[in-house]
């Protein structure tokens, strides 16, 4: 039998070799990680043309997923420097690159990225449509932006987002509500809110969908379904318009898996902390359990130049309570394009924030690192304690930079550190506190 997507094989109760080295590296039954594609609340993005790929899975009962954004910027058009946080995202251990670029040999860098990245790349066509095009938005026509998607599809990339949810509807929905502070901050969703109102045109991406999921199962690239309507500050979480297009892009997911094509759900954005909850359940409930991939969220709106502190906490949340995929942000979020410090912490704020989810939804091997590294810590078996931290190089430098007077203690404590005193005293030694 032959199939050209993942969840096409799935639902023809064929195993891929993607299926197996994701149920490997996740400790599920293969037969079970093939169900849950067939049914699309498992998500394996794996474009054919993708050759240097690791396989990673998304989605139900696996552990939560961590997408790094960079790309080319009209500003800042350096492609070393872009290139060097490719590097910087994969080392830190990204699962996904989101290539976001909008300005000049677009192309270029997107096929030496999908050449060398094992993680999994997506993309923004519209961004490359606007950039790249030399045309003004609104000459941009609905055949130029799936001529994007069909050329990004061909070159290999794993999914696309696309804000095919703000529809006539939505705005309508957006512009009769009112109230919010911050309107449309999702920057595709504002150019596609521009392009409808200039032309006076549907949404392409919603008008030609059959034709969009069209070229997506060519190539099996997942439809990421942006979430255009997400809140950008903690005052429009929740309202009429995210909530009006969530039920839009709960539609456009069923006919997306009628066609073969896998789905991941995006959603928001800036939401208060006791409003995350019932948003990762009202989107499961919405779309179908399809995977949700969430920016943040961020809960507070006044921390500029922290706010991969303010996402990890919201993305904790937000992973244990049903999302299963975080877009990094990074402490330059709102400010300025991040530099490579910047990426280094926003991955490791999210790793953060996916490992403490990854407890308590009970993913297989997240406890038993936890008691590893409390072990060793016990022990004083710093070359574990290094080997299991999420950053093992920070661990290891600040220890190294402070070395201290006392064999196994570190200079925090000293020979007062509880964990050298209750060993000696458990194994019936005297314990010592002056020198």
């Amino acid at each position: 039998m032959s199939y050209h997507t993942q969840m096409e094989a799935a639902k023809l109760g064929i195993i891929t070799p993607q299926m197996e080295q994701v149920a490997e590296k996740e400790q599920m039954d293969v037969n079970l990680l093939r169900e849950r594609v067939a049914k699309g609340s498992i998500a394996i993005p794996a474009n054919i043309n993708h050759k240097s790929l690791a396989p990673c899975g998304v989605g139900e009962g696996l552990s939560t997923k961590i997408n790094v954004n960079l790309g080319i910027s009209g500003d800042l058009k350096d492609y070393e420097k872009e290139m060097e946080k490719v590097k910087t995202a994969l080392h830190y251990g990204a699962d996904a690159i989101m290539d976001l670029s909008n300005y000049g040999k677009t192309r270029e860098f997107r096929e030496k990225l999908i050449e060398i990245s094992p993680a999994m790349i997506g993309t923004v066509p519209i961004y490359d449509a606007v950039g790249f095009l030399e045309k003004e938005l609104c000459e941009i026509t609905a055949q130029d932006f799936l001529d994007v998607v069909r050329s990004h599809a061909k070159e290999g990339v794993d999914f696309v987002t696309v804000h095919a949810g703000i529809n006539r509807k939505t705005i309508d929905s957006f512009k009769k509500s009112g109230g919010r502070l911050t309107n449309v901050v999702s920057r595709g969703g504002s150019l596609l809110f521009a392009w409808m109102e200039m032309t006076g045109s549907e949404n392409p991406f919603y008008e030609y969908y059959d034709e969009l999921l069209d070229i997506l199962y060519e190539y099996d690239v997942t439809i990421s379904l942006g979430d255009a309507m997400r809140p950008g500050s903690i005052h429009d979480a929740s309202d009429a318009a995210q909530i009006t297009e969530l039920v839009e892009l709960g539609i456009l997911t069923k006919r997306a898996w009628e066609k073969n094509v896998q789905v991941m759900v995006e959603g928001p954005g800036h939401m208060a902390l006791n409003e995350i909850a019932a948003n990762m359940i009202m989107e499961k409930r919405l779309c179908h359990n399809a995977p949700f991939y969430v920016l943040g969220p961020l809960v507070t709106d006044i921390a500029p130049g922290y706010d991969h502190i303010t996402s990890a906490i919201g993305g904790a949340i937000a992973a244990s309570t049903g999302a299963d995929f975080l877009c990094y942000v990074t402490p330059a979020e709102h400010l300025r394009l991040p530099d490579l410090d910047d990426v280094r912490e926003g991955v490791i704020a999210s790793k953060i924030a996916a490992h403490a989810a990854d407890l308590v939804k009970g993913v297989p091997g997240a406890r038993e690192r936890d008691d590893r590294m409390s072990r060793a810590r016990r022990d004083f078996d710093w070359e574990t304690m290094f080997q299991e931290a999420i950053d093992s190089e920070k661990a290891r430098r600040y220890f190294e930079s402070a070395p201290p007077s006392h064999e196994h203690t570190c200079t925090m404590c000293g020979k007062m550190c509880a964990m050298r005193n209750m060993n000696k005293i458990l194994a019936g030694e005297k314990v010592e506190i002056k020198d």
